[in-house]
Formats: C-alpha cells, structure tokens, sequence
C-alpha cells in the first residue's frame, strides 16, 4: 500500500526502516560505504560529517564528495546494469543491487521539514524531491532548499530553491539562490506546494518562489549534508563538522 501522507517526529530510538533509507544512492557504491552518519535523539534527527567519514564513490565521482544523506525510496537493476536513480556519469553500472523500497514517495502534495544547520565554508545542507526514474525520464528534481556554507552571512543566507531539469526533458531548468534574511543555525521550515499546475516554495510560510512547471511522476525525499574536501581551507585551518538538525519532516495531500 502506498502512503499517502508522512508525520515524522523522530521519536523512536532510530529511523523508521519502512520509511527511511540511510544510504546516499547506494546502487552505485553500496551500503556500508554510503551510510550516513546519523544520530536520532531529543526528537531529533541529527546527520553530521566527521573529520573520519569516508568520500563517496571516490574512485567513480569526479570531485572528492563527502555526504550524510537519507532518502525515503530506492530501487536498482541487478549488479552491472545502469538501472538506477540518478547516475551522475556516463556509463555508470550498479555495484550492489538494492530492493525496491517505496517508504514516502508522494505524486504532489505539502510536503516540508523543519531544521537547522551548522555548516563550514566547503559544506552544503539540502532538502529535495526527486524521480524515481523507474520510468526513463522521471529524473526531475523539486529543490526545496540548498544552502553552502560560503552563502551562509551573519543574519542571511542564499536560500537556493526550484525545479532542476537533470534528465526530464519536459522541464527546464528554473533554479537559483536568492538572500534570505534568515539565520541557518536556526530552526526553519522549508515547504513545498506541489500541484498540477506548478510548485510554490515557501520559507517558514512565506512565498519565496513560484514555478508554473510540475514534474508528474511519483518523488522520492532526500535530506542531507555533503562536504566538498578539495576546497579546505589553503591556511590548513581545522574545518568545522558539518551538522544538520532536523525536528520534522511531514507530507500530505493537497486539498
């Protein structure tokens, strides 16, 4: 049966494994070597990135990557084959089989998080919806919000938001960062209205974005960290451990 709607509190000991994948496209890597690093306390979600934490898919992703996410779908071809969801290079084939999980994976609704973030300047925090691609094509994504540490200012960040086209070729790609008037490190929610007819961005319920596009295939929902270690520090100072803290993540449909 698929759910149709999504109230995620993190009161248990752990993420609910009906939902939740721990693993950041563990297809094309696997699960042991793209396990978030993860803590579920005080009713919190808390994902972090420590000086430790391997990179990801280091010998197949260009740019030395970094990444605590989860997801809450997934699904791959067997070992070999390039079925999977978002391959990021040519030629890409699965290294470890994955089970079809369909934990949330909605076909438009509210969907929103509430969270904060502590990021350094090589460092990002994302919330996104995105194609499963069981279907060739359904490969859009819905951003409902991307900050990097170096947008982050003293009382304002660059809040990126919008539809990114990837491999849909019924969208266009209609994404940008614009300054917000919002601390990071403090609690927001960040929301979406995805209908037929287009998509409404929202910060904390105020309209920050309005799209006529709307992708029209199920989503699935990513939430995570990423660390970009090829832009330390040139000084050599000690970098920061990311950390993203999430209190809710809920989804609904729309009326």
């Amino acid at each position: 049966m698929t759910r149709t709607e999504l109230d995620e509190e993190f009161h248990a000991d752990g993420l609910d494994p009906q939902i939740w994948v721990p693993y950041y496209l563990p297809h094309w890597s696997s699960r042991a070597e793209s396990a978030a690093n993860l803590r579920v306390h005080d009713a919190q979600l808390h994902l972090s990135i420590p000086a430790e934490h391997p990179l990801w898919c280091p010998d197949r992703h260009p740019e030395p990557l970094r990444v605590s996410c989860i997801q809450s779908g997934n699904w791959s071809g067997p070992v070999g084959s390039t079925r999977g969801p978002q391959p990021f290079a040519e030629g890409l084939t699965v290294r470890e089989e994955q089970p079809a999980q369909w934990g949330y994976t909605p076909h438009y609704g509210h969907v929103e998080v509430r969270m904060r973030a502590v990021v350094p300047a090589r460092s990002m925090f994302a919330f996104w919806l995105a194609g499963l691609e069981d279907v060739p094509g359904r490969a859009g994504e819905i951003c409902v919000v991307e900050v990097f540490g170096d947008a982050v200012r003293a009382g304002s960040a660059d809040v990126g938001t919008g539809i990114k086209q990837l491999g849909d070729p019924d969208l266009v790609q209609e994404f940008a960062a614009e300054p917000l008037p919002i601390d990071t490190t403090a609690f927001h929610t960040y929301a979406v209205d995805w209908r037929p007819d287009g998509v409404t961005f929202t910060v904390d319920d105020e309209v920050v974005r309005t799209s006529a596009q709307s992708p029209d295939y199920p989503m699935q929902l990513m939430l995570g960290l990423f660390d970009f270690p090829a832009k330390a520090d040139p000084d050599g100072a000690e970098v920061p451990v990311p950390e993203l803290f999430v209190s809710h993540v809920r989804g609904r449909p729309l009326g």
